[in-house]
């Protein structure tokens, strides 16, 4: 009976008789990826500002929770992602996805019936642990994917990814405004179930573990990240990307109180999260052209323009008078980053190859899960000693250090032909 129920529970995870192409499982995934992207947004917006309903229960300032409740669940995902991606590696990439969906589901709609600010940071670590659908998620994708169209895969996810970063702000806000806090983390909930769901009954995973993989104890989990750090350009291509987290997220954690200080109404959250959905709405637009573009000329290239035009969009945000000045050149300087979305992904699979996906994009989330638990700090800061507008010269020199980093010291990328 257990090897029955054993041989069941394999086969069901495998997914059932559908399409096995990688054009099939991007789509999937790519739906999943904004179901996704939509729930965990959905709370950029009102974070800072539920911490002060909240209150403390132990005399944690305001502003001191606010960065935490940022900053924890990237501490925690920053520690665990590694061993995610390697665990995927060894038992597969579809479980990880499923794993990180119901994981999030299971902590955001806790996080709907917090009572202090100190619980709310707790579930949020919580939530850094379990989570990690994006590097899960690029990791299948590449993994099956042709060398030649990594590009355009991993800009289609950042695409689906950007999309959901888009309207979930928004329907956050909305919801918070006219609901409450605790209904948008229930509603994250069901968008992550449902897409664990759609990944459960939906993906089909031709998996067999690598040699390296096999052995998978802490001495062999050690060497196979020294042997992938140690490979040409990753290192450089990881730093990168932190700092594309970090110039993305430097302002999310002043934005709500900067808009609020350029508007005359009281509807802060949703123009908050408009401020975020345009951004991400931008970036979209550029994601996947940029991608595409990047598979044909170099992702290199790419990046070294799109961070360059970034630095010199963010500059004017420290001097805009009103709402709509803002958000214009939020929108341009969206479509610039919108080059850095995929580039960094698609030079990772170049530089180390697929065979350790998992791993590879494990460290990679693991980065990015640095920037996050870093931007806020920073950002807090620059605001500190510069004021709320400094926060955004901030983040155009980041974009310069970018374009620097991209045009002397990044290897070239070798172009992958056709078949």
């Amino acid at each position: 009976m257990a090897r029955v129920l054993s041989a069941n529970a394999q086969a069901l995870t495998r997914g059932f008789a559908l399409p096995h192409s990688w054009q099939f499982t991007l789509s999937v995934v790519f739906l999943v990826q904004i179901l996704s992207a939509v729930g965990f947004s959905m709370m950029f917006p009102f974070l800072p500002l539920h911490i002060e309903a909240l209150g403390s229960s132990t005399g944690l300032s305001t502003e001191l929770a606010a960065g935490l409740v940022i900053s924890v669940q990237g501490i925690t995902m920053m520690v665990t992602a590694p061993f995610w991606g390697a665990v995927a590696d060894r038992f597969g990439r579809k479980k990880m996805i499923m794993r990180a969906l119901f994981g999030g589901a299971i902590t955001m709609a806790l996080m709907g019936f917090t009572q202090t600010a100190e619980q709310l940071i707790i579930m949020r670590a919580l939530q850094g642990l379990v989570t990690g659908t994006v590097s899960a998620n690029n990791a299948l994708v590449a993994a099956a994917t042709p060398r030649h169209r990594v590009g355009f895969a991993m800009g289609a996810l950042q695409l689906g990814l950007w999309i959901g970063v888009a309207i979930g702000p928004l329907i956050g806000g909305i919801l918070a405004d006219h609901f409450g806090y605790s209904i948008p983390y229930l509603a994250t909930a069901g968008l992550l179930a449902a897409g664990g769901l759609v990944v459960l009954f939906g993906v089909g995973e031709s998996f067999s573990a690598s040699k390296e993989s096999i052995a998978f104890r802490p001495a062999s989990l050690v060497r196979g990240w020294k042997a992938i750090l140690g490979t040409s350009g990753v290192g450089l291509a990881l730093f990168i990307r932190f700092l594309a987290g970090l110039a993305r997220t430097i302002i999310v954690p002043i934005a709500p109180l900067f808009v609020v200080s350029l508007i005359a109404t009281d509807a802060g959250n949703t123009f908050a999260g408009l401020f975020m959905a345009v951004s991400a709405a931008a970036s979209t637009i550029g994601a996947v052209y940029l991608g595409n573009l990047g598979d044909r000329i170099s992702h290199r290239k790419v990046l070294f323009v799109c961070s360059a035009a970034a630095a010199l969009l963010y500059v004017p945000q420290a001097l805009v008078a009103d709402i709509w000045q803002l958000l214009l050149l939020q929108a341009l300087a969206g479509i610039a980053a919108g080059g850095l979305v995929a580039a960094p992904s698609a030079l990772l699979s170049r530089y180390a190859g697929t065979e350790r996906a998992g791993a590879v994009y494990g460290i990679e989330n693991s980065v990015m899960a640095g920037s996050r638990a870093a931007a806020p700090l920073v950002g807090a800061t620059v605001a500190l000693l510069l004021g709320m507008r400094g926060t955004f010269l901030a983040t155009a020199l980041v974009f310069a250090l970018i374009a620097l980093t991209a045009w002397y010291l990044l290897p070239q990328d070798k172009l992958e032909p056709a078949p």
